[in-house]
């Protein structure tokens, strides 16, 4: 019996399920290009849709801001298992979500003041991201070391750590790629041959 029914309520249908993602990867968007103050016109407008919509679904900026955070954990956290359920090697995997780790933390600069702020809707976000990431990287980490392409004992939240420090001097600065940087500290974790 599906829990929902039990108490009345229904389950999103698959259309408001896929118009809810649609929205939240353009305000993702929109956010990178312009910062999280952007207007709602300039979201509904790339999302297809009315600003009523949005105001619908994400009563408040705040709410909206938490929810493209969320949802691009939630996109990070599962892609951890699918790479290494499809990867050719578990070093592969750590490599190609650490990438994607570089890609999240590089378009997060801008909301840098937003999840600092004094406003306490934004407390939890921290922690949720360690929750949720930090037993992804240690799985991919426990997966290289057991295959013996990398030393045991790197720490997944001192990884973590690591390539934010990296990810953090990106700036704008052209001649800087944190992605690269990145690369070559996956690299070094690798087992003399």
């Amino acid at each position: 019996m599906n829990e929902d029914a039990g108490r009345g309520v229904r389950p999103k249908r698959a259309d408001a399920r896929r118009n809810k993602e649609t929205l939240l990867n353009a305000a993702a968007a929109i956010f990178v290009t312009s910062g999280v103050e952007a207007p709602i016109r300039d979201i509904a407008a790339r999302a297809g849709v009315g600003t009523a919509t949005i105001y619908r679904h994400f009563p408040t900026r705040a709410d909206l801001i938490i929810a493209v955070y969320r949802h691009q954990v939630e996109a990070l956290a599962q892609a951890g298992p699918a790479f290494l359920a499809a990867g050719a090697t578990p070093h592969a995997a750590l490599g190609r979500w650490i990438d994607l780790f570089v890609d999240f933390l590089v378009t997060k600069q801008g909301l840098a003041a937003v999840l600092q702020s004094d406003d306490p809707c934004f407390d939890p976000l921290h922690s949720y991201f360690l929750e949720r990431l930090e037993p992804v990287c240690a799985q991919l980490l426990d997966a290289a070391a057991g295959s013996g392409e990398i030393r045991s004992g790197p720490d997944a939240y001192e990884l973590m750590r690591g390539v934010g420090g990296l990810c953090a001097g990106a700036g704008n600065s052209p001649r800087y790629d944190a992605r690269r940087l990145a690369q070559l500290l996956i690299a070094g974790l690798r087992r003399p041959q």
